[in-house]
């Protein structure tokens, strides 16, 4: 066999072994929607804290075993599953007011790196909300060691927390009080729990 044909053979083989190491490397999981939220809080006349949750969440991870900054992550919210405890609150952020669900139905998020330090992990990605994406920073915990439910699933937990501005994101309406105050505060603190099960 001439040299060149060995050159290439060898290099062939040796992609379709690299390849191969990498994809054993990994694992695919979902997020499980029943044991999943996306919790929120505002501040309220500027005095105290009110929260909400979003409890439809869903998505795709694929998981890099031996290099978690080389993993995925793509989720995705059903925003007509917010919930804050009060029909008339969850009717007015469902309305054009706010999140206008009949036009922005979802908010998705779509990691573009992630970055790990000790024991912190950091997850960099695309918030889409409101019809406008802007980059954000989750800092998580996790993904915790695997464990096999009744069923023999394989499951991970993973948490996250981050802190936006919602104008940013063209949430803008807002009522003023005489004294000045907002009714709805700009910051939104996110606290972010999923539960993975692992795809067969």
């Amino acid at each position: 066999m001439p040299k060149a044909a060995r050159r290439i053979g060898a290099s062939f083989a040796f992609f379709v072994l690299t390849t191969l190491s990498a994809l054993s490397q990994t694992s695919d999981w979902k997020i499980d929607p029943a044991h999943s939220t996306a919790q929120f809080t505002v501040r309220h006349y500027g005095i105290s804290n009110v929260s909400g949750m979003f409890t439809k969440v869903t998505g795709n991870v694929t998981l890099n075993e031996k290099d978690i900054t080389q993993s995925q992550v793509d989720a995705s919210i059903d925003v007509n599953s917010v919930d804050t405890h009060v029909e008339n609150r969850d009717k007015d952020l469902k309305s054009p007011h706010f999140f206008e669900v009949e036009k922005y139905p979802a908010i998705d998020f779509k990691a573009k790196r992630i970055v790990k330090s000790g024991d912190k992990l950091q997850v960099i990605g695309d918030l889409t909300m409101h019809g406008t994406t802007r980059e954000v920073t989750l800092d998580g915990e996790g993904p915790t060691p695997e464990v096999v439910d009744q069923g023999g699933n394989a499951r991970r937990g993973f948490s996250a927390t981050t802190t936006i501005n919602r104008k940013d994101f063209n949430l803008t309406y807002n009522n003023m009080l005489k004294s000045g105050e907002a009714v709805v505060g700009d910051t939104v603190k996110i606290q972010i729990d999923v539960e993975l099960v692992k795809k067969k």
